[in-house]
């Protein structure tokens, strides 16, 4: 991997230090111990939602459907769980196999038909928002009818205590430390490029620090919140599926040139089929997650999200056609997004600002992007 950082590196260290200056400034309750609590449930919601993004873009395909699929699969688990008082887990698991159905139908219908995936999935978002709809009967439906704490509740109320927290984070990056030099290990031993000590280092030094800042000032607060697991979890499990495993190759391969992916024998259909498929998984989760986090299902949840996710990736650096991006970048993208919309929560900013925003920062990440390509 290339060392050497970009301007798109620089710009969004920047970017992302004046949105906390600012909003530090203006709303010193920002950086309290609490509100970055929020603000890491936030970020979790939006990575693990731009995560499964990342798999569909790396294809040269797009998921305008995300956002209603957020506000359909947390409404279904909050009426099962609800109005027909099934057990949570039940719910849940339920309705995340019938999101990964779905999208893998979607995905089929793509690939097979040949049919621009822009068009299925902006279908798709107008489907399933009416389904929302309708199957809320355009109600407000509560996920917690009573005091007792369930299962859907937890997923954004529990929290992992101090201690734990605190071995958790120093194992992390204990098991950082071991993957690294095992890896140069390999590569020495394979006689490929390595990134020089110093420097690979470095960068591990930094991200040790990162997690244990986050650690230290969730333990003012009162741990770990369980988002923060979940995304790191699913980022895990991105990275290795994207950079440890054939599919991962293919993904890539296919977003660079699918033509010549598919002379080279690469299942270009069926690895679309399946990114689809996982990230229909992934937004079944962050309906569960985003429905827990406001405690009940409304009409408006999920709305504008697809967006947000897409920005997030884009903003990382993941190519709009495809073929370019990483699990890191879709983080930090993540990021700039959740602090913006937090920090302007936090300064009551009307509605319509927070929409301006956003799409003035989806349009400088594609502008980005272009300029990149160009450079």
């Amino acid at each position: 991997m290339n060392s050497k950082f970009s301007i798109r590196d620089f710009s969004n260290i920047f970017a992302l230090l004046a949105i906390w200056i600012f909003f530090g400034v203006v709303s010193p309750t920002f950086v309290s111990p609490r509100n970055l609590s929020n603000l890491s449930v936030e970020l979790a919601i939006t990575a693990v939602l731009a995560l499964g993004m990342f798999l569909i873009i790396l294809t040269g395909e797009i998921d305008l459907a995300a956002g209603s699929g957020v506000g359909l699969f947390g409404g279904v688990a909050a009426v099962l769980a609800c109005n027909h008082h099934w057990p949570a887990p039940a719910a849940l698991l339920v309705t995340l196999i019938v999101a990964v159905t779905i999208w893998g139908l979607m995905g089929t219908l793509i690939v097979k038909e040949a049919l621009p995936s822009f068009i299925i999935t902006l279908a798709g978002m107008l489907i399933f928002k009416g389904l929302h709809w309708k199957i809320i009967d355009y109600k407000t439906v509560p996920i917690a009818p009573s005091s007792e704490p369930t299962m859907f509740t937890l997923l954004t109320t529990w929290f992992l205590p101090p201690l734990p927290s605190l071995l958790l984070g120093a194992a992390i990056v204990a098991a950082l430390v071991l993957a690294e030099m095992k890896n140069r290990r390999r590569r020495a031993e394979a006689e490929l490029p390595l990134d020089p000590a110093d420097i690979a280092y470095s960068k591990l030094l930094i991200v040790a620090q990162i997690i244990l800042l986050f650690v230290v000032v969730a333990n003012q607060y009162q741990g770990i919140p369980l988002p923060a697991l979940i995304l790191g979890s699913t980022a895990f499990i991105i990275h290795m599926l994207t950079q440890h495993t054939p599919f991962g190759r293919h993904l890539y391969a296919i977003g660079g040139n699918a033509e010549a992916a598919a002379i080279s024998g690469i299942p270009v259909k069926g690895t679309i089929i399946a990114a689809f498929a996982i990230a229909g998984s992934i937004v079944g989760l962050t309906g569960f997650m985003q429905t827990a986090y406001n405690a009940y299902s409304t009409s408006t949840i999920g709305a504008e999200m697809e967006l947000d996710a897409v920005a997030a990736c884009v903003i990382g650096g993941t190519s709009l056609r495809g073929g370019r991006g990483t699990i890191a970048g879709v983080l930090f993208g993540a990021l700039i997004m959740a602090s913006l919309l937090n920090g302007m929560t936090l300064m009551a900013v009307e509605p319509a600002y927070k929409l301006f925003a956003r799409g003035i920062v989806l349009a400088s990440a594609v502008w980005m992007d272009e300029r990149m390509k160009r450079a």
